[in-house]
């Protein structure tokens, strides 16, 4: 994906980089406390007022920092995907084998459980109804600039020899994809594993596999 330069996160930045000081956190906090109620009550059951009533103000002052919720949810998707991208990026031009690369990228995505946890559960629990909307067009095409990311890495990985050649790598992607955004929904922070630990895991399953001995192939 050619990332979101037209896209309402160009407005979000603009609007980070006019707040400074005080005010910049007041409205911060509230971009956390809208996320939770996205999170927990869905972003179509939030209204202004819920929130509003969680952050301790009335209603109008909400609109001193945001034109509507769907600006607010729009700063916390279009800050989530932002980060991915550009760490999917590093992970990309770092230049190593697509084994390590895909490794990595497997890491990034376990990562943002805990930092992006509300983002990610909007965008699980809210997708189908936000990307009605031409000012989310950017997610459907950040979705598309991952999944091109992900499916040529498999691929090279495959030119490579280091992965089966007789796998799909697009429906290989999805598999992964699927994994780890789903976590979100029982990964708890302080349990036996974090997500570094979740992310080593999932690795060794993935390239290791579950079964000893012999591989034996999927039959028709």
């Amino acid at each position: 994906m050619t990332t979101r330069k037209n896209s309402g996160s160009a407005t979000t930045k603009r609007r980070r980089a006019s707040s400074t000081g005080p005010a910049s956190e007041r409205r911060d906090h509230l971009v956390k406390l809208a996320a939770e109620l996205f999170a927990r009550k869905g972003f179509q059951a939030t209204t202004v007022r819920n929130i509003a009533d969680e952050a301790g103000i009335l209603s109008g002052s909400l609109y001193h920092h945001f034109d509507s919720k769907e600006s607010i949810v729009d700063e916390v998707l279009s800050t989530f995907l932002d980060d991915l991208i550009a760490r999917y990026r590093t992970a990309l031009e770092s230049g190593s084998d697509p084994r390590t690369v895909l490794s990595e990228m497997v890491r990034i995505g376990f990562g943002t459980l805990e930092p992006h946890r509300a983002a990610i559960t909007v965008m699980q629990n809210d997708w189908n109804y936000l990307r009605q909307f031409e000012r989310f067009n950017y997610l459907v095409k950040a979705e598309d600039e991952v999944e091109q990311m992900w499916v040529a890495q498999i691929k090279a990985g495959q030119a490579a020899g280091q992965f089966r050649a007789d796998v799909d790598a697009k429906l290989t992607y999805r598999l992964i994809r699927d994994t780890i955004w789903v976590a979100v929904r029982w990964f708890r922070p302080g349990g036996r594993l974090n997500t570094t630990g979740l992310a080593e895991h999932y690795i060794t399953v993935l390239f290791d596999g579950l079964a000893t001995g012999e591989r034996t192939s999927q039959r028709a």
